[in-house]
């Protein structure tokens, strides 16, 4: 097992890295959060520097990369933000949805737009009564004439008001059906008459913004199914591993984000006329962290590798984004600690990574859904 990078995927790492000490200075990133403000210049360069046409095939103008490459990339932006990191996986998770079950016509029609920047992708799935129940799920698309008209109402939709956005809308599309057997997604742009949005105030990861969205009467072409007809639960399948290793390297990312900040306000910081990091408790602190977020990274590179190499590995991929969101968040509540009133203050980025890293549990599968896999998979049938 090698974990090395290849000298293509260091010069990956190193090229984004500098792409965001250029583009995304905290200054910057402190400006979006304060403002809720989408990031579509740095959005702009990263379609310059080809990481949204990393993971497609040349065909259709990507770079033909693997998911290990688009580990590298998600643990790069949400080094620096993973707000930021959240409008870059919307298009390219919604784009290899489109690769992996459109049609040829549908390939060849949005993949281009979306590669260069002329679009950008989100998904929509929840619904105020369906998060992590699917089956609960109740907007609706039903035929008329030559297309489908749906109606509903979604929440939680990151990224959907971004301007020229396709919104990729889990519905349902046979009512009667189980929602494996009933379930299909749309493609629908964001400013398709009988679609409202409304921005919705969360406590962090505020400049892609999460919205609530309002379905009425709005006409969808009949091409802008994906998958086909009911078909829609292939599609989350198809996602899956990839999706949640590159959260999984997001969160490492941004956790060790959090522990440099905390070691390097240590070594600076006095207390007693010595730094704060010559204490026990502060030090040992700060080891903790350090050892926990190598973890993380241990267990989000193996499954990486492992699907990388097109092996099954749902189990390794679930602890990994189990154990690397989990991380996140704990060591943000010490970094936050370690900081004192300089982490709860809003001049400062402790703060920032601590709002931010609380949606980690909770986005692209829960904790608690990830154990009860996991359960399962164990052979335990976790009701």
């Amino acid at each position: 097992m090698d974990f090395d990078f290849s000298d293509e995927q260091k010069m990956l790492r190193d090229s984004v890295r500098k792409l965001m000490d250029r583009h995304a200075t905290p200054e910057t990133i402190r400006r979006l959060d304060r403002e809720q403000a989408y990031p579509y210049e740095l959005y702009d360069e990263w379609v310059k520097a080809g990481l949204l046409a990393m993971p497609f095939p040349e065909q259709y103008g990507g770079l033909g990369g693997t998911v290990i490459d688009m580990a590298i990339i998600s643990s790069e932006l949400s080094y620096r933000s993973a707000d930021l990191s959240m409008a870059y996986g919307g298009s390219v998770f919604c784009g290899l949805n489109v690769l992996r079950k459109g049609t040829e016509e549908q390939r060849r029609h949005w993949l281009p737009k979306l590669l260069k920047g002329e679009i950008k992708m989100t998904i929509s799935m929840s619904e105020p009564d369906a998060g992590s129940d699917i089956g609960a799920m109740r907007t609706q698309a039903r035929r008329d004439g030559n297309g489908w008209l749906v109606n509903g109402q979604k929440l939680w939709a990151t990224g959907a008001a971004a301007k020229n956005n396709i919104i990729n809308m889990y519905v349902k599309t046979d009512t009667a059906a189980h929602y494996r057997q009933g379930m299909s997604l749309l493609l629908i742009d964001n400013t398709t008459p009988g679609l409202e949005m409304r921005k919705l105030d969360m406590l962090g990861r505020r400049c892609t913004g999460t919205y609530e969205i309002f379905l009425t009467d709005v006409r969808v072409p009949a091409d802008r199914i994906v998958g086909g007809e009911n078909k829609g639960w292939d599609v989350v399948l198809s996602g899956l591993q990839v999706e949640r290793v590159t959260s999984a390297a997001g969160s490492c990312g941004a956790a060790q984000a959090i522990v440099d900040l905390a070691i390097s306000y240590a070594k600076e910081r006095k207390q007693f006329g010595r730094p704060i990091g010559t204490f026990q408790a502060i030090a040992h602190m700060l080891a903790d962290m350090e050892t926990e977020v190598e973890a993380a990274w241990t267990l989000m590179w193996r499954a990486a590798w492992l699907v990388a190499k097109g092996e099954q590995a749902l189990k390794e991929i679930t602890m990994a984004k189990l154990f690397c969101s989990e991380t996140y968040v704990k060591v943000a509540n010490m970094g936050m600690q370690v900081l004192g009133g300089y982490g709860y203050n809003m001049e400062f980025d402790m703060q920032r990574y601590f709002r931010d890293s609380r949606a980690a549990t909770v986005a692209a599968g829960s904790s608690q859904i990830q154990r009860n896999l996991l359960a399962n998979l164990m052979g335990l049938k976790v009701q």
